[in-house]
């Protein structure tokens, strides 16, 4: 056996056993403020994209020419909408995946 208790192995009603994280002091580790945060602003950003995101890629050539003067055909905002999409739906499924896993384990944890 470790030394060390910060990282215990704790048994449920079920039989399995999980790994619980704990502060040098026997107590579960809390969420900082700065975490949660963090949390909020990982949904926000790639939500706030595709929200903004207009669905015509001509609307998004004449917002690009707009914004920054510069003149975009509309096969190339075509494209540069499509680079925008993937990654903010990928990321939204990341982190949709990583919150059921949290839930999944809390759950199980209990």
């Amino acid at each position: 056996m470790s030394a060390h208790r910060c990282c215990e192995v704790a048994a449920n009603g079920s039989g399995r056993k999980t790994i619980v994280a704990r502060t040098a002091d026997c107590r579960p580790k809390a969420i900082t403020f700065a975490r949660r945060c963090l949390d909020i602003v990982e949904w926000l950003i790639p939500g706030a994209v595709l929200a903004l995101l207009p669905k015509c890629p001509a609307c998004l050539a004449v917002y690009i020419a707009f914004w920054t003067g510069v003149g975009l055909s509309t096969t190339t905002a075509a494209y540069l909408r499509m680079l925008l999409v993937i990654p903010c739906v990928a990321s939204l499924a990341y982190l949709a995946a990583r919150l059921a896993w949290r839930f999944r384990h809390r759950v199980a944890a209990q």
